[in-house]
């Protein structure tokens, strides 16, 4: 794998992996559009950790707070005033049913569903109930979210499995149904992605410890630079963008990008 390779790939992923676009739907086109050899597991976990550090550090202040929280109810054994930790809590139950859908249906997700089509579909159709729960957000911030809309956001994330869907665009869709302002509704996402993304980087980890000698270093150092930075201003910008307008450019770039998709898949072009 050349530097080249390394770079878009790593630009593709910073820039979709946390806006509602599904980074999987524009990493399987790459190799499909410009004839590129499979980049490795290495190369995949090294994105995905810069990725996942992206957000770690954006949201720093929010993860001490949230942690400080999580040690004060353990501590004290309630979570009567101490909202942090009952967000803390909240974010561990919403990850609950990923882990169990992954842990079921690992073999569907990962071979039968992998397909143009199925990811052509959901980014289709998961666009447009993007759509229609944005058309009315909801008032609540991340400081009143409640078990009901964990819960609900948790449910949602197992859907996140079917490729083509996006993560954060799902979860997004399932907050601002739950009654939460476009702006919590993302900033739960992230907090979940956190925790997902620390559990799948652990699970990586240890899948390719032994080939990381075999590694193309330079590659993967130019391409988890570039995949920090622009995932970080990825989530900037993006946060900055859903508190002042709606999701409609996100939803419009979805149906697009499925539709291009589906052309592909059955034959258009």
């Amino acid at each position: 794998m050349d530097i080249t390779q390394a770079l878009v790939l790593a630009l593709i992923q910073g820039i979709t992996e946390f806006l509602p676009i599904s980074s999987t739907a524009h990493l399987i086109m790459v190799p499909l559009l410009t004839g590129w050899p499979d980049q490795g597991l290495p190369f995949d976990v090294s994105l995905n950790t810069a990725t996942w550090l992206a957000v770690v550090v954006y949201f720093r202040r929010d993860i001490i707070c949230i942690s400080m929280g999580f040690g004060r109810s353990l501590s004290e054994r309630t979570l009567k005033g101490n909202h942090e930790g009952a967000l803390a809590w909240m974010a561990i139950a919403a990850t609950v049913p990923v882990l169990l859908a992954g842990a079921l249906a690992h073999d569907i997700i990962s071979h039968d569903l992998r397909t143009l089509e199925v990811i052509g579909w959901s980014s289709i159709i998961w666009g447009f109930v993007l759509w229609a729960a944005d058309r009315r957000p909801g008032k609540t911030e991340i400081e009143g979210i409640g078990w009901k809309e964990a819960v609900l956001v948790g449910l949602a994330q197992a859907l996140a499995l079917i490729p083509g869907t996006s993560r954060s665009g799902i979860t997004i869709t399932a907050g601002l149904l739950a009654g939460l302002s476009r702006t919590a509704a993302a900033r739960f996402s992230f907090l979940l992605a956190i925790i997902v993304g620390a559990l799948a980087g652990a699970r990586e980890g240890a899948e390719v410890a032994d080939a990381a000698y075999e590694a193309p270093w330079p590659a993967l150092i130019a391409g988890f630079l570039v995949a920090f930075a622009s995932a970080y201003l990825a989530i900037h910008y993006f946060l900055k963008l859903i508190s002042r307008s709606s999701m409609l450019p996100f939803v419009a770039y979805r149906v697009g990008l499925g539709a291009l998709i589906l052309a592909y898949a059955y034959g258009a072009f």
